[in-house]
């Protein structure tokens, strides 16, 4: 997920520098929300991985 917020940010800026505003605003939005889902799902797979690993020895 990651990946792709990267590779929205990169076409985000191409966009951009190329002169298509609106496309590549609609681009760093996407991009911004992927990373955000991103490092939400890695906060609740860490939590998780904690208290199932007490939870297990």
């Amino acid at each position: 997920m990651l990946k792709w917020a990267i590779v929205f940010a990169v076409a985000a800026l191409i966009l951009g520098v190329l002169g298509f505003a609106g496309i590549a605003g609609a681009f760093i939005d996407i991009a911004i929300i992927l990373f955000w889902l991103a490092v939400v799902v890695a906060v609740a797979l860490g939590v998780l991985g904690l208290t199932i690993y007490k939870k297990v020895t």
